[in-house]
Order: C-alpha cells, then structure tokens, then sequence
C-alpha cells in the first residue's frame, strides 16, 4: 500500500517540477540594436541551449530562476539572470579584451589559458573551421589548417592506401600522439612497409573519428613525452569532443573532381540531448562514399602481347625493322581486343566509412561525475595494384585473363573503442579515474588476381580462386589511468600552484592472422623448369609462420607543476617514468617557462627529453612474400627482431645472423623558444623556434640481397634470397620554426572580417648511422650491396629528410555579412624530392618545386535552420611537377643497342606513374555543396 501511494507521489512530484519551467523568449542585440543571427543562449551548468535567428530570436525553456549565458563572436559573453521573467532582451557589448581560445593540451592546470598565454605553443581548429571546406575527413582537414601538420593520400601501397600517413613537423607518423578528450588513442594495427612517407612507421588513424562529433582540435607544437608518454616526440593532437550541443545539426556533401572522378557522398550528424540539467549526451556519426581517381598515363611498354614479362622486345627482335613490325602485329592485336594502355589506377582508392563516436557526462550524487565515450568504424577501401601483362607468364593464368589484369587489394577496417570514467573531488584533490580500450583490425582480401602456381588448364576455370583472404592485422590495447588535480593560491611566495600526479597501467597486444591456403601456397607449377609465382599476386596471404600474437605491459607514474611565480612568469615542470615489460624504462623531464614583457607582450620556452618506445608492430611483425624483379622470383622476408636471421651473430654455425639488437626506445631532446604578442584586442602573434634531436631512430632496412657474400652466408640455409627488418639506426635533427598571426574584426553590426596567415619551415637531417651490427657496420663491400647502405641508402634517406614539404604556408580570410559568407584560403606546400637509392643513378633524383593550393566557398542561410555552401578546392587546377620521362621511355623507340627501349631508365614505371603524392596529391580541382539543418 504504502508503495502504491509513493509511486503516484512521484509523478506528481516530477510533473510539479517540469511544470516549473517556463518559456523564455527575446532578441540578442549589439548595443546598436543590430540583430545577432547565431548568437549562443545556453541555461548555465546545463547542456539546454539553442541559436539565435536571422533576427536575433530565440526561444527556450528554462528554470525561471536560471542564467543565461549569452555569447557571439566579436562580443563578450554575458550571464543574465531570468527572474521568473518570460521575455529577455539582451544586448551584447563589443569584447575589448580575451578573443582567443582556451587549451588544455599541454598543461593539466585546473583552470585553462588562451593558446597565446600557454608556455608550449597550441593550434586550436573549431567545429566551423573542420566544416568550412570540403575535406571531409580528420587528417585532410589538419593538413590544410594546420601548418605543421602533413598528410597525403598514398596511392599502389597496399593497406596504406586505406590508411593515410600524417605527420607533425616533419618527424614520423609514430613520433606524434593522439588523444581524445585527453586520453590516449590507440595506434593502427597497419605498419606501413612500403615506399611511402613514415615506411617502417606505424600512425594512429585519426579517419576512424567522425568530424560531426568534433568541437575543436588543439595540437601541440612541442615534444611532450615527460606529460604523456611515448609517441610524443613530435607533439600531440588532442581532438576534443561535442558536450555542449542541443538538437540535431546534420550536413550532407556531393562532390566531384574536374575529371568527374572522386565522386564524394558524404552525410554526417550531431545529436546532442541533455540529461535533466545533470549531463549531457552527444552522438556523432558520418557515411562517406568515396570514388577513386585515376592520373596515370598511358602504358609505354612497346609491346603488350608478343613482348617480354615488361613488355620489351624479346632478343629475337634484334633489328629496327623488326622491331616496327613486331610492334605493328602488336598494335593490332590491341586494336583487335580493345585492350587499354591507361592500365592501372594512379589515385585515390575506392572508400566507403562508416564512423560514430558517443560522449557522454552525467552528475551523480556526493560530488561524483561519471563520463562515457566510445566509437565504432567500419571502412572498406578498393585499390589498385600493378597490372600484369599477358606476357608476364610466370604471374599469369591465360586461361582466365587472356588480356593481363589488374589486381586489387580490398581492405575492410574495424574500429572500436570505449572510455569510461569517474571524478571526484578527494581531499581538495580532483580526481579521475578511467579506462580507455581500443582494438584496430585490418583484414585484406585480394580481388581480380591469381595463383600462378597453382596447375592451369580450361577445365580449371572457374575452379582456382581469383578472390583470395589473404590474413588480418589487429591491434589493441587498454589503458587505465588515475590522476590527481589541485590548484593552490598564494602558496608562499608562489601566486599559485597547480599539483598533478598519477600513474597508468598500459596493455598492447598485436596479432597476425594468416591468411587461406591458395593465399600463399606454391602450388608447384613450373615454367620452362622455372618456379612461378606464389600466393595470391599484388597481396601474398600471411602464411602460418607469420601468425602471431603478442602482448606487452607498461607501467607509468608522472608528476606536474606548474605555477604562476608572479603575475608575468609562468613556470612549468613536468616529469615522467616508465617500464615496459619487453625493453626496458625510461625517464624523461620537461621544463616550460613564459614571461610577460608587457600586457601584450611574452616570451616563451622549453627545454626536455623524452622518448618512443618502438610500436609492438615494429617489434614482431614477420611476412614472407614472392617478389619478381626482372622476371625472376625472390622469396623476401620481413623478419622480426626475435628472428636468428636477425639477432644472432654471423659466426654462428647453426643459424648464422647479423647480429642486430633488440628494438630499444628512440630518444629525443628537444628546445624551443617563442614570442607571443596581442595588439589592438583583436591581432594576435606568435612565432616558436624549436630543435628536435633523436638518438636511435628506428628504420626499415631496405632488402639484404644473396648477392652480397655475407648475406649469402646468413641466408644459406634457408629457401630465402632477401630479407628486411626493423633496427635502431640513426639518429636525426630536426630544426624548425612555426609562425601564426590572426586578426578578427566587426567591421559593423552585421559584418565580420577575418585573417590568418601561418607558417611552418622545417629542416630534418640524419646526423649519423649508429648500427648496434658489427657485421653491417664494418662490411667492405663496395657499391649498393654494401650492408650499411642497404640497412639506410640514400632513398630512405632522402624520403626522411625531404619526403615532406620542409614548408608550409597558410593563409585564410573569412568575410561574413548576415546570412552571407565567403571564406578563401590559399596553402604553400614546399618543394619536396626523391633520390635513387644507387648514387650511380643521381640523374634520376629530382625536386619538385612548391606550388600553391587555392580554395574558396561560399555560403548563404537559407533560412534559420538550413544553410548551404558551395565552393571548390584546388580552384587553379594545380598538379604536382610531373616525373622526369627519358626519352628512351617511349613505346615508338624502335632502336636497337644503348639507345633502345628502357623502362628503367626513369621513375615514371613505364610513362604510367608521373605524380608524386606526398605534397598535397594529384586530384586536381574539385567541386562541391553542402546543405546543413539544424533542428
């Protein structure tokens, strides 16, 4: 009985309270009277909130005894009470003073600081800057905001075609880390070992967040190892999530490149629900559909049915005349079968991403604060590999492609994650207590391709795969953290001091999954007595000796300082020390200053150490692949360092080896020094030098060939004829300097105008070879065989010190007046270059000049809740320098001799291949709209 009266006392109680509630309505104003469309009512210490109209209305319902905070750009933010009343005018004053944007990266300060009053330098990317144009995912989107940010589409590079490289600085993918919300995220399963930028490298797929969930990004320009830990070499990306949105707000984007290829569909959408004034809920997500563009040129192989395996005349063609016969049989032959020279894909591959992140906050009784936040990713990426002629015999069943193929890896990406949390204030202390787990899966399936060795025949078509598993790659790993946050005021001479410290217990584990058995196999068919092609051609499978799965464990504790000494110097030290289970500890320190010369005026620095532990998929992973180089097989293995191939000494009589040590930590120094200025309220300044030195580079060796005798001997006993791993090799400056001014203005009451100029210039040089080999650091042989230059050759080098712009330059303006917008921005990618790893062949290397990336939009509202935005990107239709293409080159050379046809004689891979991606791609214009509601 007594529970039947409750129940119905509840109901009561709670209608009671919501019938509290009322509807609040008024106009936001500037001083003048002017009407402020998209100003921001939020009911302070909730998520309830909304946007003001094309005439400054509004409307919510709230407490009757809440505050409104009321903010737009230009103004500065008031809270006016509601009293009970149910109409609120509010009329804005022009902000005379703090403009800029409130980080947290870098510092675990209680209370935030303006990017230009940190003592490391902060970018701060918003929610409208990640919309403004029309790239639609993370990594595009810093690497046309972010000066010191780099990333390029990669193109024919396996599983790094799904997954793009990004930089900071100029250092490694890995020498940058990755938060969300200030917690660490996981790296990719994928190392990428191929000849793209960061190979050896393994990076943190930032594409698996979706931008509709972003509220802005802040990355940290300056190594902050002492405060995360590993990975923060370089400096850190911090993407901070949506927690303060109400309603719907969902965009939809088409798009198309000026060759009508690229084709992009792409919705996404923001949710964002409080939760009874305690908390709120945020749920982001995207679908993109993504077409594939294709640059490459017209095959110049001289013959593609009656030639060799590369399409060069066979040696009975020894005369010109037979050769201009022999090509006229030939040209008909392709007239007759309708085959297409233009036979790869040079681009971007095929994508389709779905992608959601959840956040989420809530206010529990005593003091306690819970918080969630998770994603979920699934990708499918179609690229292209290297055609294979119908003369290339021994990678080719003619029965079921009489015309060659082009082969396709397929990947399909799985991404999870979870976070959850609690805080608490404890003894003074805020305290955090979380968990964070992620796990990256790559599987790759191989399409349209073949085993060449397994048994031909027409009564086999149809029976032998041409669509292979080939094996997956997957990477997890769980972090739990608890830290410790107090600000103390006027602790003797000190004005304040802010005390943090905790500890984190870390959990990595990498697998290889292999792949099916036609995947890898030698079937055992034999060409002319010669051995064909195993496993599935473009991808090989992971064989049952690849498959693995390892675990390690790391174990942290760190302590923060920092303190206002006096009203102009902030002092900031911070310190760190870690055990992993597989390699060791390390201990690394930072220390951060900044001094006020004047209210306007400060300078800024820092010196520290820190350190990478080497990724677990650097450390263990293994492949075993069938390669073919001029026609003939080789059986390559990329080997771990627990291999004896790798780790033993060359004496030893059962396995012999090169006597490489185990993966050790990289460790790095590093300096900076700034200068930061805020003139007329509004213009701000700041440039940052910085020197970045690391010891113990780890790098991915080149391949260790038979035809150098000390390899010959490790390799003797094995059905291995080359071999490639992983070792701490060099050791890098890098020096830089990063410049940002920014001015924002209200030229009226109903116009702003706005500017950003930025700059990066950035120089990385190997300073020295430090092999932990004494058979590779004293082998004497002369020429590209010798061991030192094929564990770091002048290729590798180069794509480490000039494979990325070495500058960067920024420059935005923004004019908005009512309901209209226009924004245009024009980017500086520096000159990169490429080297042939023989010096014998210098005259293929080649710089490619810097060139210049124009985009503008246009956007008008609609009305008040629909808005559309029309712009193109590459405006100019600018392409990176083409290859340099020998004349040789040329599928009309009918020579015989030193002048003859040669495919070798450029980098162009037969006229076919003439773009470098690693500047800004090679898509060329393209053009896009954009519709966005919000609700």
């Amino acid at each position: 009985m007594q529970r039947s009266l409750l129940t119905p006392a509840l109901v009561v109680a709670a209608l009671a309270a919501h019938a509290q509630n009322i509807t609040v309505t008024g106009r936001v104003l500037s001083a003048s009277g002017e009407a402020q469309p998209g100003a921001t009512v939020l009911e302070r210490g909730t998520t309830n909130g909304t946007a003001t109209g094309a005439n400054g209305d509004y409307s919510l319902s709230v407490s009757p005894q809440a505050t409104l905070t009321v903010s737009a750009l230009g103004f500065a933010t008031q809270q006016v009470p509601v009293q009970g009343r149910p109409t609120v005018e509010v009329r804005l004053v022009a902000s005379a003073t703090d403009l800029g944007d409130v980080v947290v990266t870098g510092s675990r300060a209680a209370i935030g600081r303006s990017n230009v009053l940190t003592a490391s330098p902060v970018d701060v990317i918003s929610a409208r800057e990640i919309k403004a144009f029309a790239q639609t995912d993370v990594s595009q989107v810093l690497n046309y905001v972010a000066p010191s940010f780099q990333s390029a589409r990669q193109t024919i590079s396996d599983g790094t075609d799904a997954a793009d490289p990004a930089t900071l600085r100029g250092l490694g993918p890995d020498q940058v880390l990755v938060l969300v919300n200030g917690k660490r995220r996981y790296q990719q399963a994928l190392v990428n070992i191929n000849g793209t930028v960061g190979r050896g490298s393994v990076g943190t797929d930032l594409n698996v967040i979706p931008t509709a969930a972003i509220k802005r990004i802040e990355v940290l320009r300056d190594g902050a190892a002492a405060l995360y830990g590993s990975d923060a070499i370089a400096g850190v990306i911090n993407i901070q999530l949506k927690d303060d949105t109400t309603g719907v707000q969902a965009t939809g984007l088409y798009g198309q490149t000026i060759e009508s290829d690229g084709k992009t569909e792409q919705v996404d959408v923001n949710i964002g629900i409080g939760l009874n004034k305690r908390g709120f809920l945020d749920i982001g997500g995207q679908l993109l559909n993504r077409g594939y563009t294709n640059r490459a040129f017209a095959d110049t192989a001289p013959l593609i049915y009656s030639g060799d395996a590369s399409g060069n005349y066979p040696a009975s063609a020894n005369t010109e005349q037979a050769r201009r016969d022999l090509k006229a049989q030939d040209d008909a032959l392709v007239a007759q079968r309708g085959y297409d020279r233009r036979n790869i894909r040079v681009g971007q591959s095929a994508l389709r991403n779905f992608s959601g992140f959840l956040n989420a906050g809530y206010r529990l009784g005593s003091g306690y604060e819970v918080y969630l936040m998770g994603n979920a990713a699934y990708r499918t990426s179609h690229a292209a590999g290297f055609n294979r002629l119908p003369t290339a015999l021994t990678q080719i069943d003619l029965n079921i492609y009489p015309n060659g193929y082009l082969p396709f890896i397929d990947v399909t990406l799985y991404d999870q994650s979870a976070i959850v949390g609690v805080r608490k204030t404890v003894g003074g202390f805020a305290a955090d207590l979380s968990n964070t787990f992620g796990r990256n899966e790559m599987v790759y399936n191989v399409s349209g391709s073949v085993n060449a060795s397994l048994p031909q025949g027409p009564n086999l078509v149809g029976v032998n795969p041409t669509d292979f598993y080939a094996g997956r790659l997957a990477f997890l790993q769980n972090t739990t953290n608890l830290g410790f946050t107090r600000r103390f005021e006027q602790v003797g001479p000190l004005a304040t001091l802010n005390v943090a410290f905790g500890g984190e217990f870390r959990v990595d584990n990498f697998l290889i999954g292999r792949g099916e058995y036609a995947s890898y196999i030698n079937g055992g068919r034999l060409l002319n007595g010669a051995p064909t092609a195993s496993g599935s051609q473009v991808f090989p499978g992971y064989q049952p000796q690849d498959a693995l799965n390892k675990t390690r464990t790391n174990l942290a504790g760190y302590l923060d300082l920092e303190s206002d000494i006096t009203e102009r110097l902030l002092v900031h030290l911070a310190g760190r020390a870690e055990r992993y289970s597989d390699f060791g500890g390390n201990v690394s320190g930072q220390a951060s200053a900044r001094f006020s010369l004047t209210d306007a005026i400060a300078v800024r620095g820092t010196i520290g150490n820190g350190f990478r532990a080497p990724s677990l998929q650097q450390r263990y992973f293994t492949s075993t692949a069938t390669q073919f180089v001029s026609g003939n097989p080789r059986q390559v293995l990329t080997a771990n360092n627990d291999n004896p191939i790798v780790r033993n000494d060359v004496n030893n009589t059962t396995q012999p080896g090169f006597g490489v040590e185990s993966l050790k930590q990289e460790k790095s120094t590093n300096y900076s020094l700034g200068v930061t200025a805020r003139f007329l309220r509004t213009f701000t300044f700041t440039a940052d030098v910085y020197q970045l030195d690391i010891r113990d580079r780890i790098v991915l060796s080149s391949q260790f060939s038979t035809s150098n005798p000390t390899v010959a001997n490790i390799l003797r006993n094995t059905d291995v004829t080359g071999v490639q791993f992983f070792a701490n090799a060099v050791n890098t400056r890098t020096r830089g300097l990063d410049v940002v001014l920014s001015e924002r203005l209200r030229l009226n009451e109903r116009s702003t105008l706005g500017f950003t100029a930025a700059a990066n210039f950035n120089e990385t040089v190997v300073r020295s070879f430090n092999s932990s080999s004494s058979t590779i650091n004293n082998d004497q042989t002369a020429g590209t065989t010798n061991l030192q230059n094929t564990l770091f050759n002048r290729q590798q080098r180069t794509r480490l010190e000039n494979g990325n712009p070495r500058s960067k330059i920024l420059l935005t303006a923004n004019y908005a007046l009512g309901k209209f917008g226009v924004e245009a921005r024009s980017v500086r990618f520096g000159e990169v270059q490429t080297k042939d790893q023989d010096p014998a062949r210098a005259y293929l290397d080649q710089t490619f000049s810097a060139k210049w990336i124009t985009d503008l939009t246009v956007s008008y509202q609609l009305i008040k809740q629909v808005g559309l935005t029309v712009g193109v990107n590459n405006l100019f239709n600018v392409y990176p320098d083409k290859v340099i293409v020998d004349p040789r080159n040329d599928p009309n050379n009918f020579s015989v001799g030193a002048t003859s046809y040669s495919s070798s004689v450029d980098n162009s891979n037969r006229g076919r291949f003439l773009y470098n991606a690693n500047q800004f791609g090679f898509n060329g214009a393209y053009y896009f709209t954009r519709l966005s509601v919000t609700l």
